[in-house]
């Protein structure tokens, strides 16, 4: 009777160091999580008049990584619901720091800075 060798175990890798994940990089996940959200929109940018494309959300983080405050400029599409818009960006942006960077979300408070409309589609006659 022959018997096959169980396959050898893989050795235990040491850890190899430690990660820190910089505050710009925290930033932009939220703006880019909070700018995800369907009623989330882009303010419009004008310089001398001229438009300039858009700005999307800006998010200021204070705390330790443990427990970070978030702070949020964004804007809406009109009409949303400004109540549950900004309920979801909440979850959204928590959910996605704890996801990308495991970082743990104390508070994110939301500021509506501006209401912007839907685009017409063009109507031919």
């Amino acid at each position: 009777m022959t018997t096959t060798p169980a396959p050898a175990a893989e050795p235990e890798t040491p850890l190899r160091g430690e990660l820190h994940i910089n505050r710009a990089v925290l930033r932009k996940i939220a703006e880019h999580a909070a700018d995800r959200h369907p009623d989330s929109a882009r303010k419009p940018r004008r310089v001398a008049g001229i438009a300039a494309g858009g700005r999307g959300a800006e998010a200021r983080l204070t705390g330790p990584d443990d427990a970070l405050h978030i702070r949020l400029d964004v804007a809406l599409r009109y009409p949303a619901d400004a109540e549950a818009a900004a309920g979801g960006i909440r979850e959204q942006v928590t959910e996605e720091l704890r996801r990308l960077a495991d970082c743990r979300v104390r508070r994110v408070d939301v500021a509506v800075s501006a209401l912007v409309p839907q685009r017409r589609k063009p109507e031919v006659e």
